[in-house]
């Protein structure tokens, strides 16, 4: 059974120290789609931005600096609370962007309930396709 797990929230996009422009933004994770969370930016827009990357990565940046390349994520802090910074990188530009780390945790904390750590495989019904295939 497909289930997915949604959360809107205004993420701010870092053009300074002095500098940040709210972006309406939307997590997504599908049960399908077991090891990537969704990210759509402009949500509301006429052309949306959306960016896939690991859950893993996600999850492990929320409490200390990861990821190489396209996608990084570390924590920080902003006026005082607790917030994930997140660094995307693409052949049109790069972006910084920030994120309540409570919510971030949150929505996390539900897609890690659905699929605990681990079990992503077992999601993915590979097993009942061999055994269809070798059935043949």
């Amino acid at each position: 059974m497909r289930t997915v797990v949604e959360r809107e929230l205004e993420l701010k996009l870092v053009l300074s120290p002095q500098r940040r422009i709210p972006v309406p933004a939307r997590l997504g994770y599908v049960t399908d789609d077991p090891y990537a969370v969704h990210v759509t930016f402009h949500v509301d827009s006429a052309h949306p931005v959306h960016w896939t990357f690991a859950r893993d990565l996600l999850v492990e940046g929320v409490f200390r600096p990861c990821g190489r390349g396209d996608v990084r994520v570390w924590p920080a802090k902003a006026e005082g609370r607790g917030v994930v910074m997140v660094t995307l990188s693409s052949p049109d530009g790069d972006a910084l962007m920030e994120a309540p780390a409570a919510q971030v945790s949150a929505w996390l904390e539900r897609t890690l309930r659905l699929v605990p750590p681990g079990t992503e495989g077992e999601q993915l019904g590979l097993d009942d396709e061999l055994d269809q295939l070798l059935a043949r």
